[in-house]
């Protein structure tokens, strides 16, 4: 009995271990240039599978040297160089259609309209609120339900 306790609370104690590991791996960060090549593999000689533009979210689930490999908020995944990334906090736009607002809350106007996968910057949060910032230097407000 004492021996079955014991193989139970080291699997337990596994368990945990393994998916606060997990969670600390996912490192949150955003493409710090106007356009980044998303390659095949962790490096130039790879294939170009696509390309995302400033404040692009990805989440970090690999890194093997300089490279990353990283999955975004459709489940895609790819590899970055660590020198295209930075730590801004960002969001991506993942309904079909968003309003952007000139305040926050659905009492302010609408600024613009956005399609869904248009990434801003964060550049304060009020509520449930996100103040954001498109590369282009556009500004508004989102709730933040709808991104990533």
């Amino acid at each position: 009995m004492r021996l079955a306790h014991i193989t139970k609370v080291v699997l337990i104690g596994m368990w945990v271990a393994l998916a606060v590991g997990q969670a600390a791996a996912a490192e949150r960060m955003a493409a710090k240039e106007d356009i980044v090549n998303i390659r095949s593999g962790p490096g130039t000689n790879h294939d170009t599978l696509w390309q995302i533009e400033k404040y692009h979210p990805v989440l970090i689930v690999e890194k093997k040297g300089e490279w990353y490999r990283f999955k975004d908020f459709e489940g895609d995944q790819g590899w970055i160089h660590a020198a295209l990334l930075d730590q801004t906090p960002t969001v991506i736009v993942r309904v079909s259609r968003c309003n952007v607002r000139s305040g926050p809350g659905t009492n302010h106007g609408i600024a613009f309209i956005v399609d869904r996968g248009i990434p801003f910057k964060v550049l304060q949060k009020k509520d449930r609120w996100l103040e954001i910032q498109h590369a282009d230097g556009d500004k508004g407000w989102v709730l933040e339900t709808l991104v990533w």
